[in-house]
């Protein structure tokens, strides 16, 4: 590869356009919300756009249960499965999603092609759902860290048969979710636990399950490029 001109480095590495196709919807709409969570756009009904938001977009178990139950599923409740990963509960919730998936997108898109990248995360969203579903979960389900999660489980995907093809120890490639992991028991005894952790766990299982189906060319492919990168 033919070096660049000096100078004409770009100062940020680009994203693929798929990453911000899923990062921008998250960071628009959390910005409105912001906006009218001061007061600035909305007038005084602006205050209540976040939970008119949440309402709409977030995924509730229970209507999942009575579609099941009933026979009739309802396009407009089962869109909440791709929907409530770009919907947040505040800030900070919008913030960190946000920069995980940046992060980790790019990470990712360097094996994944788009279209698996946004399967990933989506997919893995929609997995998250169904088994915080199954797990007996009552409490509304917002937010993008199941479809993140997802995409740690790719980024563990990739780690674990990187390691595995230079010898290394496989296991360590599962640092990153154990680390995760740990923290939010941590904040879970000091500041009180939700069930939300289960679909985060889920997300990553899914992610990392569909990585064997999404990976282009199979794991063995990417198994020997590692090899001879």
């Amino acid at each position: 590869m033919q070096d660049r001109p000096y100078g004409t480095e770009p100062p940020l590495n680009p994203l693929p356009p798929v990453i911000w196709a899923l990062a921008l919807p998250m960071i628009v709409l959390e910005c409105l919300l912001q906006l009218a969570d001061q007061g600035l756009i909305g007038g005084a009904a602006g205050v209540g756009w976040r939970m008119t938001v949440l309402s709409r977009m977030a995924f509730s178990p229970e209507q999942l249960l009575w579609m099941w139950d009933t026979g009739r599923f309802l396009p407009q409740e089962l869109a909440r499965m791709v929907a409530y990963p770009f919907a947040h509960v505040g800030f900070t919730h919008a913030a960190f999603v946000v920069v995980f998936v940046l992060a980790l997108g790019k990470f990712v898109s360097e094996v994944f092609r788009p279209v698996a990248l946004a399967l990933l995360f989506l997919g893995s969203s929609v997995g998250a759902a169904l088994v915080y579903t199954a797990t007996g979960q009552v409490a509304a389900l917002a937010g993008g860290y199941p479809g993140a999660f997802g995409l740690i489980g790719a980024f563990t995907f990739i780690l674990w048969l990187r390691l595995g093809a230079t010898g290394g120890a496989s296991w360590r490639a599962f640092s990153l979710i154990g680390m995760l992991m740990l923290v939010r028991l941590v904040f879970g005894l000091l500041f009180g636990s939700d069930p939300s952790w289960i679909a985060d766990l889920a997300g990553f299982a899914v992610g990392f399950g569909l990585s064997f189906v999404l990976v282009p060319g199979g794991p063995g492919r990417l198994i020997a490029h590692l090899r001879d990168r």
